[in-house]
């Protein structure tokens, strides 16, 4: 069994300071200058990346085709004809 503590705290060198699990691996993510965060890395930061970008990762709800145009339809032809 796996078990991830959400806030500890480590000591690097002289200062000690806190870090979070990463959300892609579990590593120790340390939150103090660290430009990737939430992540531990680069690397895991452009994994999550390409799962958003990939549509792997999809928040819930309902789809609303309404605000989708129909195929062939623009923006400038929508509404050509009426009230002529």
């Amino acid at each position: 069994m796996l078990v991830i503590h959400l806030d500890r705290t480590y000591s690097l060198g002289m200062k000690q300071t806190k870090a979070k699990p990463c959300p892609h691996c579990g590593k120790p993510a340390v939150w103090e200058d660290n430009p990737f965060r939430p992540f531990c890395s680069e690397r895991c930061r452009l994994i999550d990346l390409g799962k958003w970008a990939s549509e792997k990762y999809r928040i819930p709800g309902h789809r609303d085709d309404s605000a989708v145009p129909d195929e062939g339809e623009s923006d400038e032809t929508k509404g050509e004809g009426e009230g002529k």
